[in-house]
């Protein structure tokens, strides 16, 4: 994005060896909530505040940091254990990744409404009950922090349904920035009769996009999303169905980016790229 390009460009700038410890990196997980469309995969995406302090104005999928009470007892727990979650996700413990896995239920809850949640005997909870009082004021308690999703799960009498979840990426902030996530994106199936809103503070809008559409106006606006976003629709682009998304990957390298200067040209006017293990 255009804002971090001073700090990158200093960064390269300042000999390896005086460039000062990068930031420690916050864990965090992004969830990519797709549905099948007319036309294809969709998904659910929203523009940020421009008063946000991380990725103003830019369209993201909904997500954040890991809540350090992101917890939740087994019993309170559906689908593949935290154990089966590790083994999926390189590099966690079945702790880590149970607060990764819980954070993403709890982040699509906070910013669309949608509880990925059901009752103990397995019914998925209906858009009355999401849309009831003791839900929505529930949301705003989590978002506040006043209360943590497994404990309004608790009070709610309904498990975490793990299952609507799948591994799809896993990408690092560069070291170069000072703003820096650990970030596991997830794909997200939504419980039949329940659908998305746009009721979260933290975005100024929120809709159902074809990728494609997506992908064209990020070609002519580079400050529009962050390159995760951009490769991630590109895979949806390609998908062929929800379904497809949803099935967990074999393998999910972590990928850094790095930056380089390149010659000035309309593919790079300000002469500074983020390099891929694929390329930019």
């Amino acid at each position: 994005p255009p804002a971090l390009v001073p700090a990158v460009r200093a960064w390269l700038d300042t000999p390896e060896a005086d460039r000062p410890a990068p930031v420690a990196p916050r864990a965090a997980a992004t969830v990519m909530v797709v549905r099948d469309g007319a036309q294809g995969v969709e998904v659910f995406m929203q523009t940020r505040a421009a008063s946000m302090a991380f990725a103003p104005g830019m369209m993201v999928f909904p997500g954040g940091g890991v809540d350090p009470r992101d917890e939740v007892t087994d019993a309170a727990w559906s689908g593949p254990t935290p154990q089966e979650w590790s083994a999926r996700m390189p590099g966690t413990t079945p702790a880590s990744a149970q607060q990764l896995v819980l954070a993403a239920a709890r982040e699509v809850f906070e910013e669309t409404g949608v509880l990925l949640a059901a009752h103990p005997d397995g019914r998925p909870v209906s858009e009355a009950e999401a849309s009831a009082p003791a839900a929505v004021e529930g949301r705003r308690r989590v978002e506040a922090r006043e209360v943590a999703f497994s404990d309004l799960l608790t009070e709610l009498g309904l498990t975490v349904r793990t299952e609507c979840l799948s591994v799809r990426d896993h990408w690092t902030t560069p070291e170069c920035e000072p703003r820096r996530y650990d970030t596991w994106f997830f794909a997200a199936r939504i419980p039949e009769g329940q659908e998305p809103d746009d009721g979260t503070t933290e975005a100024v809008s929120a809709s159902w996009e074809r990728p494609a559409t997506v992908l064209e106006r990020a070609a002519g606006d580079a400050g529009l999303m962050l390159p995760p976003t951009i490769a991630a629709l590109e895979d949806l682009r390609a998908a062929g169905s929800a379904a497809e998304v949803l099935a967990d990957r074999h393998e999910v390298p972590e990928v850094m980016p790095w930056p380089e200067e390149v010659p000035v040209g309309p593919d790079a006017p300000d002469g500074l790229v983020m390099r891929t293990p694929w390329g930019r």
